[in-house]
């Protein structure tokens, strides 16, 4: 297992420095220091001290290069010393752009006076300031803090290869079998706190569920799934299919609690699950952003339910969700 990088200090700088001056090899070096040899090697790379006027001062001079680092180390931190910069990134972000989607406009923008790394805007994200404004929520795969890089979590560990939406059955994918969801969480403004909704809506039928929440833990959420959709027949509750955000780590509770299977979409491709997507835009019309969730009565969200299922969709031949969904369920009475 690799261990974390962390950048030379002052003092292990001044004992490379010495080493070099003593002809002594990188491996040599990274031994008495501790570290790998490739990291010695990037470090004399990195901060050689080249000079065009006098070129017998080039050379690894300690305290030159730890000026040199730290320079970098400000370059890193744009978003804080730049003002505009900050608030046009955290505008992209909250228009639904994607760090990488922003570093790459600003690299082909002529007239933009910064360029930064969408490693930069993420770093950004998961800091101090970036927390206490819950940048996260805008990510499109939000986690509650980011690890360092060699200590991060392989996705596929999470969410593994045979749960992607690519081995999803055919019967699935044309809705021609009747039980198969799809699934999202409706965020609200900071000042809501917690509180979410969860969308499903069934692929055949359109028939929709809002789910109030109070916590956007995942193991929490599966319950609230679990408990709402249990008294539903086993066919009428398949699978269903998420993004890969945090809020549905938890996945496997459903198969263990009322033996749903789960589907995920690729990384940053929410438009896979098309039908949740579109029916959020819907349910902002009556739930928008500012919503104080917490002081809805439960009427009201079951309200908004009705409304949206007993609306005729053209795909059902303009029958409602609600009239295709309950005809779905006598087929299976009827077996």
């Amino acid at each position: 297992m690799r261990r974390p990088y962390r950048k030379l200090n002052l003092d292990e700088r001044r004992i490379l420095a010495q080493m070099l001056q003593a002809k002594a090899t990188k491996t040599k070096i990274a031994e008495v220091l501790g570290r790998d040899r490739s990291t010695i090697h990037r470090e004399i790379k990195r901060n050689w001290w080249h000079d065009e006027d006098v070129p017998q001062a080039d050379g690894y001079w300690h305290v030159t290069a730890q000026t040199l680092a730290d320079r970098r180390h400000l370059r890193r931190r744009k978003l804080e010393q730049h003002e505009d910069l900050r608030n046009e990134v955290i505008g992209k972000l909250k228009n639904g752009w994607s760090p990488e989607q922003i570093a790459g406009r600003l690299k082909i923008e002529p007239r933009a006076p910064y360029r930064i790394c969408h490693e930069t805007i993420y770093q950004y994200v998961y800091s101090e300031n970036g927390q206490s404004q819950e940048l996260g929520r805008y990510l499109p795969e939000r986690q509650k803090k980011r690890k360092s890089r060699y200590a991060r979590k392989a996705r596929d560990r999470v969410f593994p290869l045979k749960t992607s939406i690519h081995n999803r059955p055919d019967v699935i994918n044309d809705r021609s079998q009747f039980g198969n969801w799809e699934g999202d969480l409706m965020i609200f403004e900071r000042a809501q706190g917690n509180a979410n909704v969860a969308t499903l809506i069934e692929r055949k039928t359109r028939y929709t569920l809002l789910l109030r929440n109070n916590d956007r833990k995942s193991r929490p959420l599966m319950n609230k799934l679990i408990n709402e959709m249990s008294p539903l027949p086993a066919n009428a509750r398949r699978s269903i299919t998420f993004d890969r955000g945090f809020e549905f780590t938890s996945w496997r509770e459903l198969h263990k609690g009322m033996g749903t299977k789960a589907w995920f979409c690729d990384p940053q491709a929410p438009w896979q699950k098309g039908s949740v997507e579109n029916m959020n835009k819907r349910v902002r019309r009556y739930l928008p952003r500012d919503t104080a969730l917490l002081s809805l009565p439960n009427r009201y969200m079951k309200s908004i339910c009705d409304r949206l299922n007993a609306t005729p969709r053209k795909c059902l031949g303009y029958r409602t969700p609600a009239e295709a969904f309950r005809d779905e369920l006598m087929k299976l009475e009827e077996t």
